[in-house]
């Protein structure tokens, strides 16, 4: 516990970075020694990463939901996550966010299984504290809600890779499908047939591009 830990702390609201803050104040009485960077958006975040390649992070904190950086393609925590998991794997990764999805939370699980993840609405101050113990001691720790969909022996799981991702998300930005090659290495055949194919996984019946991000929005997908 000697270590001086670096920490990274990625979140759009400034007085959550500051509960985390106060969360790790309160922890250093256990001897416990750390730096803090902060970021409140993606491309900040990406830019303290990089940065950071010779003295990377040893945990991370990361709301899942912030202002992307379209220009290399992070569009959320998950992201960055797996930006971490690649250039820093010793790094814990806390993740959290305000989705109560289930297909969200366990796509989260299976695709970046992190050390930590947490719904805020579960969120106190002691049991932030509690967490960061669990983890910081090689455990992992999963809020009540996230516990609640794992138990679950059975639910509907749907996958979509980067490229549908990629696709959902400028569909709700607004891009007209003839311009998403601008935006997506496919061409625009391959384009059209993952819309089709996402449109028959999600069951959207009336086939409309509205409709599609309409259900993939109400299934935690973007």
């Amino acid at each position: 516990m000697s270590k001086n830990n670096r920490i990274l702390i990625v979140d759009d609201h400034p007085f959550i970075i500051e509960a985390y803050k106060n969360a790790l104040k309160s922890y250093k009485g256990e001897d416990f020694e750390y730096n803090v960077t902060q970021a409140n958006n993606c491309k900040s975040a990406y830019e303290e990463i990089v940065a950071s390649d010779l003295t990377p992070f040893d945990i991370a904190f990361l709301d899942i939901s912030m202002p992307s950086y379209e220009e290399k393609n992070i569009m959320s925590g998950e992201d960055l996550a797996k930006m971490l998991t690649k250039k820093m794997p010793q790094c814990k990764i806390i993740l959290l966010t305000m989705h109560t999805e289930l297909i969200k939370i366990n796509n989260i699980i299976k695709d970046i299984n992190p050390n930590g993840l947490i719904i805020k609405n579960d969120l106190t101050f002691d049991e932030l504290l509690f967490a960061f113990d669990k983890i910081l001691n090689d455990d992992n720790y999963y809020s009540q809600t996230v516990v609640k969909f794992v138990s679950q022996s059975q639910y509907d799981y749907i996958q979509v890779d980067e490229f549908d991702k990629q696709i959902l998300y400028h569909l709700s930005k607004g891009t007209k499908t003839k311009d998403l090659t601008n935006y997506v290495p496919l061409s625009l055949s391959a384009i059209e047939k993952r819309k089709l194919n996402l449109k028959e996984i999600l069951s959207v019946k009336g086939g409309s591009d509205v409709e599609l991000i309409s259900e993939a929005k109400n299934k935690g997908l973007i």
